[in-house]
């Protein structure tokens, strides 16, 4: 069972306590393999007992603290307690964001776990800030895309809102996204629009274009959200003037690089998606010392 101070600090970050701990669990369970941890058995007196602190070895956003605190809790059982010394957000190399204290073997045991969620989940985190701060100034919007790791999308969107980042939808279920190949099954582009429409009348439907024309054909369609998919800079421009008036919002994607975050972003787009936020973030360098 997850400490006291864990579930409080998933509920701040509005992540489900009970996927948490099974994720923890088969985490700490894959590093053991059925077995123990042999190193610290063999250097570690069972009886001692000491305090780590989880310090970033490079400034960045830290995002997953409490899932860090979910694998040590797995590791340690109920004997363990934290002084949370940050919330999940910016942090400067050298600072302290978590202090735990407990037996030693027990920390040892976690940390790998704790430390391979914690510095993945702020490794996006810290790219998803950068990408904010690239289109600073104008009303554009970042937003990640279901490029997630699988079993991980809820904690790495999470991880993409501490960023400053918005999620787009969380499933195939909660929003239509109707795409290439939804285009070319339904006979064309209007037609795929038109089908969602009429199969789930209460959802938003996007529609992904790749040209001017589609777009002014979705628009006069009735589509709530454009998809510019990897268009000029020119022809976002155009796709914003075609939009605007209806009320249309749109969104950037593909190709995108951060260098090109800002001028896409002054074409007056109101979303710039990036899949890279999520599956190619590196990672947050972030250690736990023992003190």
């Amino acid at each position: 069972m997850l400490s006291p101070s864990t579930l409080t600090a998933l509920a701040a970050a509005r992540l489900d306590p009970a996927a948490v701990e099974e994720l923890a669990r088969r985490t700490v369970e894959e590093d053991l393999a059925g077995g123990v941890d042999v190193t610290s058995v063999a250097t570690v007196p069972a009886d001692l007992r000491g305090t780590a602190a989880f310090v970033p070895r490079q400034s960045g956003v830290v995002a997953g603290i409490a899932v860090a605190m979910a694998c040590l809790d797995v590791a340690a059982g109920d004997d363990l307690t934290y002084e949370l010394v940050r919330h999940d957000g910016p942090a400067a190399a050298g600072d302290q964001v978590l202090r735990v204290s407990g037996p030693v073997r027990a920390l040892l045991t976690g940390e790998r776990s704790a430390l391979n969620l914690l510095c993945h989940l702020s490794g996006i985190a810290t790219l998803t800030a950068r990408w904010v701060a690239a289109v600073e100034g104008t009303h554009a919007r970042i937003r990640d895309t279901r490029k997630t790791t699988p079993g991980l999308r809820a904690l790495e969107k999470a991880a993409v809102v501490v960023g400053g980042g918005l999620n787009h939808r969380m499933s195939l279920s909660d929003a239509a996204l109707v795409k290439d190949n939804h285009v070319v099954a339904a006979g064309g582009v209007t037609a795929a629009f038109e089908a969602v429409r009429r199969a789930f009348p209460g959802l938003d439907v996007e529609v992904e274009c790749d040209t001017i024309a589609q777009v002014s054909d979705v628009v006069a369609a009735g589509a709530d959200l454009v998809l510019l998919d990897n268009m000029s800079l020119e022809d976002l421009a155009t796709a914003v003037e075609i939009c605007q008036p209806k009320g249309v919002r749109t969104e950037a994607s593909g190709g995108l690089t951060l260098d090109r975050a800002g001028p896409v972003a002054r074409t007056g787009v109101d979303f710039i998606s990036v899949g890279g936020l999520t599956h190619s973030a590196p990672v947050l360098d972030l250690g736990m010392d023992l003190l």
